[in-house]
């Protein structure tokens, strides 16, 4: 596989580093990451080095070995996680380690997999990793998700091409999207990190009681919980010491919806890569903000599943706000990768909410959290909604009715 320059290769390295995870001296480092991205994962790990990482330690992922695992071994085994697996995680969480992952797969990669199966082991997994999970919902560690390009994936997005030119291409467009084509990088991220504080910060004096949604295959109405905080760009660890940024790349502004306050339908927008299968063109019907109906032209028995993951699964855990100019959606490309795609996208997720997207929210319990409509699951799936053709309008404490975005663009000017 082709790759870009060393110079390009390291810009990026120390752009993960120190704004996505932000390492600090003498800290340790947890790298996610796939065997066919070794040479950017060492750059990046030479890097950490350099900047004064405690270690670095390396999960290594393999699409083929996995596929494998899938076609021959059974579900029980499959939904099996090992509890040194388990420990592993909560380890370097309890170490306050970093965790950067760098995730790239190919869309189809269980394709043809029985879907149950599938879904199965997914769910097990996030039993597993439960523990782990509450350290990065609530941000008591750094992490952070970027991504580098598969062939297979590569050539998903550019169909036809061969195999070094798609690799290519990939590359070129994430540099652009992550700002890694610019001088600075780092600057340049703080720039937009700007940006978006600003837009989440007027949003949060705002205190909408709900949104309302019309599209093409979209009449939806969202209430919003009392005390919620809208986020986007850099977080905070929870001691309010260390600022990261979780996604790179990142367009969005997000809260968490009213658990029991969606009401009407939505239409995906792009396509929905979930657990290695495509869920394309479908549609969910929420009555009193459970999931009660739903179509999907492409994945139905996959969308189903993920339907059936648990109780928390038919509820939404957040909906995010993404402008039509944000540079994903100006490629015009799908790239098949949640991480991309719903930045170039306003969008909702089936599943989990982040408890700190309510005043004292990281500080509740199961039952707290329920009580003031932030939602509870097993899983956090993302999929894409907004498009160019989006109207949003928020409804103040009052009853007064505003728009916040026309034709998939800010209908407002943050002040």
């Amino acid at each position: 596989m082709k790759m870009p320059s060393m110079d390009k290769l390291e810009k990026y390295a120390e752009l993960a580093l120190r704004t996505g995870v932000n390492l600090q001296n003498d800290q340790l480092l947890m790298i996610n990451s796939t065997i066919e991205g070794a040479e950017f994962t060492r750059i990046v790990a030479r890097k950490a080095f350099e900047m004064g990482a405690k270690d670095v330690h390396i999960n290594w992922g393999d699409d083929e070995l996995t596929r494998m695992a899938y076609e021959h071994a059974d579900q029980e085994t499959l939904s099996h996680v090992p509890e040194w697996q388990q420990e592993k995680y909560t380890y370097f969480a309890e170490q306050g380690a970093a965790i950067l992952s760098i995730r790239s797969t190919d869309p189809d990669l269980l394709k043809g997999i029985d879907a149950g199966k599938v879904a199965s082991a997914a769910k097990a997994r996030s039993e597993a990793m439960s523990t782990f999970r509450n350290y990065t919902m609530n941000d008591r560690i750094q992490w952070s998700i970027i991504s580098i390009p598969l062939p297979k994936w590569a050539q998903k997005i550019f169909p036809g091409e061969e195999e070094d030119t798609a690799v290519e291409k990939l590359w070129e467009q994430i540099f652009s999207i992550v700002r890694v084509d610019q001088d600075d990088p780092v600057e340049a991220w703080k720039k937009h990190n700007d940006t978006l504080i600003t837009a989440r910060e007027y949003l949060n004096k705002k205190q909408y009681q709900k949104l309302i949604y019309k599209a093409p295959g979209t009449e939806l109405e969202v209430a919003l919980p009392k005390g919620h905080v809208w986020k986007g760009g850099p977080a905070k660890t929870a001691e309010g010491k260390i600022s990261f940024n979780p996604n790179m790349p990142t367009e969005e502004v997000f809260t968490a919806p009213h658990k029991y306050g969606v009401d009407g339908k939505v239409a995906s927008t792009k396509p929905l890569n979930y657990g290695g299968n495509v869920i394309n063109n479908f549609s969910l019907t929420f009555k009193e903000g459970k999931v009660v109906d739903f179509t999907a032209e492409e994945g139905s028995e996959t969308l189903q599943h993920l339907l059936d993951t648990d109780e928390g699964s038919r509820h939404l855990g957040e909906l995010a706000l993404v402008p039509h100019e944000s540079p994903i959606s100006q490629s015009g490309l799908i790239f098949y990768n949640t991480l991309y795609d719903e930045n170039a996208s306003c969008h909702l997720a089936l599943g989990k909410a982040y408890p700190n997207n309510v005043q004292g929210g990281s500080d509740m319990n199961e039952e707290e959290l329920d009580q003031n409509g932030v939602n509870h699951s097993l899983t956090h799936v993302d999929f894409m909604m907004g498009s160019g053709e989006l109207d949003i309008d928020g409804v103040l404490e009052d009853g007064t009715t505003e728009a916040v975005m026309r034709k998939g663009s800010w209908a407002i000017t943050f002040e």
